[in-house]
């Protein structure tokens, strides 16, 4: 009997994407699993999926006040696999398996940019890259978000063959769910709006123009929009997405972060607030946020160095101590995490060889993967520098440093799938 061998892009990424899944699988069972969760977001996330589970909707830990800390959707996934106890190694396991879907959708989407050759590295490379599979065994909401920007980019591709306005709602959708799994990624509607306004010729009335931008923003206010309504009436001040940016700016504009740890966050930055105590999350917010806007206005000469310096941490050529040990208090092996810099820095290369071989190709839908980016470069200014920002972008790197590899490696380039 002939032994089988893979031939042809399916059942070559079928076999990629098998055998990504072991390792995520093996890494889950091997190294975290009934791993105590640390002092860390995860401990929010799973604290309230089992609350919701209990029927205890969306509230501020055993406090029984409202929250709003992160957005719904990892919450709301991981709630059936909180049912009947508070067990985060069942819910470690729901976010491996979202996990498992990455790799084949990061191929799919690379051979509908440049062909099967680089949808076929592509995943080769998102099934080994670090900076993908450590998501997985967390609980947080990384993994989804990378696998939902990673479904808007190939729905942005296909909206570019067949420009229709159920493929711009989907996209729409996509960038909605995004922004439920992290707020930051609000960012990616508007963006992508944008390059379907400039990439989808429409012949006719300026409003022709505008009908398929104006879908996908339709489509992804309203995906977020039941959770803005839900929030309005819950707290004492208005709270949209999270109550976490108060939080977040503080513990980014301090001291620490401006003249010693600079460009990070640091939660020494978090003052204490007056009447903290007794404060809902939304006052607690607003407190932080005012302080730390104080901050930034009377420190304002000091930004183009820390803003820098966050642009640094976020492409791994600054501040690699901090970060290493912020990943390694979110649970990430030590070691996994300086493998995901060195390759990082190998795949950036090749990013910017594939985004000018596409450029001199003449290739237009490279502009849907720049817009994850660009929406990570400007969460890093207006925030701080750290691997978790970056995530959203990882796909596109990804692709991208994939037609790179594919361009200029004469093996890969002649090799048959």
């Amino acid at each position: 009997m002939s032994r089988w061998r893979p031939h042809g892009f399916v059942q070559w990424l079928t076999v990629i994407s098998v055998l990504a899944g072991i390792w995520r699988l093996g890494y889950l069972f091997v190294a975290k699993w009934g791993d105590d969760l640390l002092l860390n977001d995860s401990i929010y996330f799973s604290l309230q999926a089992a609350l919701n589970s209990e029927g205890k909707w969306f509230q501020e830990g055993l406090s029984g006040q409202p929250g709003a800390e992160h957005g719904p959707l990892t919450t709301l996934y991981l709630t059936p696999w909180s049912l009947g106890s508070w067990d985060h190694t069942q819910q470690r396991l729901g976010i491996t398996l979202i996990g498992l879907a990455v790799v084949p959708v990061i191929g799919l989407l690379g051979r509908r940019l440049a062909g099967d050759r680089v949808g076929l590295v592509a995943a080769a490379i998102a099934a080994v890259y670090p900076n993908l599979w450590l998501n997985d065994s967390l609980v947080m909401s990384e993994t989804i978000a990378i696998l939902l920007v990673a479904l808007a980019l190939l729905a942005g591709l296909r909206l570019e063959e067949v420009p229709t306005v159920a493929r711009a709602a989907v996209i729409g959708l996509l960038a909605g769910l995004a922004a439920l799994t992290r707020s930051e990624l609000a960012l990616l509607a508007p963006l992508f709006a944008v390059v379907v306004w400039r990439r989808i010729p429409v012949a006719g009335t300026w409003w022709r123009a505008l009908k398929l931008p104006m879908v996908l923003l339709v489509v992804s206010l309203l995906t977020v929009s039941p959770w803005i309504v839900y929030n309005l009436g819950r707290f004492e001040h208005t709270v949209l997405m999270s109550t976490n940016d108060g939080t977040t700016l503080l513990g980014a504009n301090c001291d620490v972060t401006y003249y010693a740890q600079v460009g990070g966050w640091n939660i020494e930055c978090l003052a204490p607030v007056p009447q903290e105590m007794f404060a809902d999350a939304s006052e607690r917010s607003t407190a932080r946020r005012e302080i730390a806007l104080t901050y930034i206005g009377d420190h304002w000469q000091r930004l183009p160095v820390v803003v820098a310096a966050r642009l640094a941490w976020t492409v791994d050529v600054y501040g690699l101590t901090h970060l290493v040990r912020m990943d390694v208090g979110e649970e990430k092996a030590e070691w996994a995490v300086w493998a995901g810099i060195v390759m990082f820095w190998a795949l950036a290369v090749a990013t910017v060889v594939g985004w000018l071989d596409l450029r001199r190709r003449d290739i237009g839908e490279r502009w849907w993967l720049a817009m994850p980016i660009v929406g990570v470069v400007i969460t890093t200014v207006a925030i701080y520098g750290f691997h978790r920002l970056r995530a959203p972008a990882e796909p596109a790197i990804v692709v991208l440093a994939a037609t790179g590899l594919v361009a200029r490696v004469p093996w890969l380039r002649d090799s048959r799938p």
